[in-house]
């Protein structure tokens, strides 16, 4: 599984120009779930961006995470990020999770992220999504859970 995670002042997500997710301070991740991903990486990713120390303490050195400082966290499907782009000029699906599957842990995330993190906002599985964000930094992490 992954989550291409931002450090954001601001994000949101409009579908058809409503608002459907909106968060302040805090992370926008993109999720894209892969083949053979299950519960148990989806737990372990969900560790990590909860954890994952990226804003500046006050020495200005990265060591608080989304938790540490009661941010938002803004959870983004996004399938193309389990794209193969090794060959050619077009990518390959392939890696990604069926449909269904990248849907269930998908809602199991934001599911499990709400019993343990406020505020969390979504994305739309499978939705014509519009997604803004101020970047702060800027700061973007690629994280993978195997």
């Amino acid at each position: 599984m992954i989550g291409l995670l931002q450090r954001v002042r601001s994000a949101q997500v409009e579908i058809d120009g409503k608002t459907v997710g909106a968060i302040g301070r805090g992370l926008l991740v993109l999720v894209g779930v892969e083949q053979g991903d299950d519960v148990a990486r989806t737990d372990r990713l969900l560790q990590r961006l909860l954890g994952y120390r990226v804003f500046p303490d006050n020495a200005g050195k990265m060591n608080l995470s989304v938790r540490d400082i009661g941010g938002g966290l803004l959870l983004v499907p996004q399938f193309t990020l389990a794209a193969d782009t090794d060959k050619g000029m077009r990518p390959s699906f392939t890696p990604a999770a069926a449909p269904e599957l990248g849907q269930r842990l998908f809602a199991y995330l934001v599911e499990k992220a709400r019993t343990q993190h406020a505020p969390v906002e979504k994305g739309v599985f499978g939705a014509d999504m519009h997604v803004t964000l101020t970047n702060d930094g800027p700061v973007t992490f690629w994280l993978q859970a195997k």
